[in-house]
């Protein structure tokens, strides 16, 4: 890309100053950081939380949408919201219904029920059941009479807050809903837009835990990405999931062993394995109930406490910011 501008660039001299500025602008280009970890409860929120207090100029994503938790500590006033739909769920229309039951042996969730008779006949009418629907269409596909369609279903809300921090785009998926890879890039896409509109540094991702659709959905397209991981047999085996999946779509990885102190032989463990392939483990913060107090005031690790636990996760983010300014230059 870069060298065709520069072609042209050459070809009509009095648009250099314009390649000058195209330049600039990816050199500009905001830093996409998202914070994951192959299971829940390692920290990694409050991880995330420190890094907003830290970061001089970013706007902050939570895309763990089925179990957000972000807002609790960093209690964003939220300015807009609006609703998510994600997909769509069958409808039988009973006016067009002819009873014939076509729908119910399609249907492979069993999601038609009878819905009484129709007038002056002995068959049945039918309707949907929203829970066992999943959206396929297939009944919808066989109906001979097109009695069916499939109508669009609002799974949860997005919204657009403002912390003291700056700004925050965060969602909630409704109970059971589906779809959470769809509302996790909606989430990115307007974190992305606030952030070129207001020239912010970085974007801040507090993804959620796992390697499914969600997680996947969280860390394509981003330029980093820090797994924070426990010494635990699971945390191990978690870490090394999720760093193949990473490594799959070809983005950096790095680690943060959180609680190390629990279980040192464990933490060792996952630093030879970090270093057999290459991981850089950015540091390891030791085992504090000071988490747990800072989350019930509302407050960030470092706001809470200015000992060796800010100490640390303020190393963690220093190292961070360093590896994100050793990455490959876009105009490379």
């Amino acid at each position: 890309m870069i060298a065709v501008v520069l072609v042209v660039a050459a070809m009509n001299p009095v648009n250099i100053d314009h390649v000058r500025i195209d330049i600039q602008e990816i050199k500009r280009k905001v830093k996409e950081i998202v914070v994951i970890s192959g299971k829940g409860g390692t920290g990694k929120t409050s991880i995330v939380a420190s890094f907003a207090s830290l970061a001089q100029n970013a706007v902050l994503a939570d895309c763990d949408v089925d179990a957000a938790d972000l807002h609790l500590v960093l209690d964003p006033h939220i300015k807009r919201s609006q609703d998510f739909y994600g997909g769509k769920k069958a409808y039988i229309d009973p006016e067009k219904c002819t009873g014939c039951g076509m729908c119910v042996e399609m249907c492979r969730f069993e999601a038609i029920i009878e819905d009484g008779k129709l007038k002056n006949q002995d068959s049945n009418i039918y309707k949907i059941d929203p829970i066992g629907c999943e959206g396929c269409g297939v009944c919808a596909y066989f109906c001979p009479v097109t009695a069916i369609t499939m109508e669009p279903q609002k799974n949860g809300k997005l919204f657009i807050s403002e912390m003291r921090y700056g700004p925050m785009v965060h969602a909630k998926l409704g109970i059971a809903e589906e779809n959470t890879g769809k509302l996790v890039a909606l989430v990115r896409e307007n974190a992305r837009e606030i952030a070129r509109k207001e020239g912010a540094d970085y974007i801040i991702v507090d993804g959620p835990p796992g390697v499914g659709c969600p997680v996947i959905s969280s860390i394509t397209g981003a330029d980093i990405i820090l797994i924070v991981t426990e010494p635990t047999v699971s945390g191990l085996s978690d870490l090394k999931r999720v760093e193949k999946l990473a490594r799959h779509f070809n983005i950096p990885a790095t680690v943060c062993i959180n609680k190390w102190d629990i279980n040192p032989s464990i933490s060792e463990k996952i630093c030879d394995y970090c270093d057999k392939h290459q991981i850089r483990v950015l540091g390891k913060i030791r085992y504090d109930n000071a988490f747990t107090k800072a989350q019930i005031m509302k407050a960030t690790i470092p706001e809470y406490t200015s000992g060796y636990l800010a100490d640390e996760i303020k190393s963690v983010w220093g190292r961070l910011q360093q590896q994100l300014i050793e990455l490959p230059s876009a105009i490379q």
